[in-house]
């Protein structure tokens, strides 16, 4: 099983390479990025706001846009590099062993 840095790899990899790459290759990897930025969350106790502003929506919105075929190299290219950033964060938390205390109301 790949290692989440293995991962980060890959998604980095990709966006430097995202004129090779199909746009069906682009949704997969930006799909399974989403599934483990969610995880990678639950399991530091970030809940998910489920709005526009949570990064995670904007990495659905490229899918979409892939799907449809109308989203540019470039735009594939900052989701793939946000999403990478985003898993490279969150393993350094997690790897850290900071815990998140979020209050009511907050």
């Amino acid at each position: 099983m790949p290692t989440t840095t293995d991962f980060i790899s890959e998604l980095v990899r990709a966006a430097n390479e995202i004129e090779r790459l199909r746009a069906y290759e682009t949704r997969r990897l930006l799909e399974r990025a989403g599934v483990t930025i969610r995880d990678m969350r639950e399991a530091a106790g970030i809940p998910s706001s489920r709005t526009a502003a949570d990064a995670v929506v904007d990495l659905q919105a490229v899918q979409g846009r892939l799907f449809r075929g109308v989203a540019t190299r470039d735009q594939a290219k900052v989701a793939l590099l946000d999403a990478a950033a985003m898993i490279r964060d969150l393993h350094i938390m997690l790897d850290s062993g900071t815990e998140i205390d979020l209050l009511p109301g907050n």
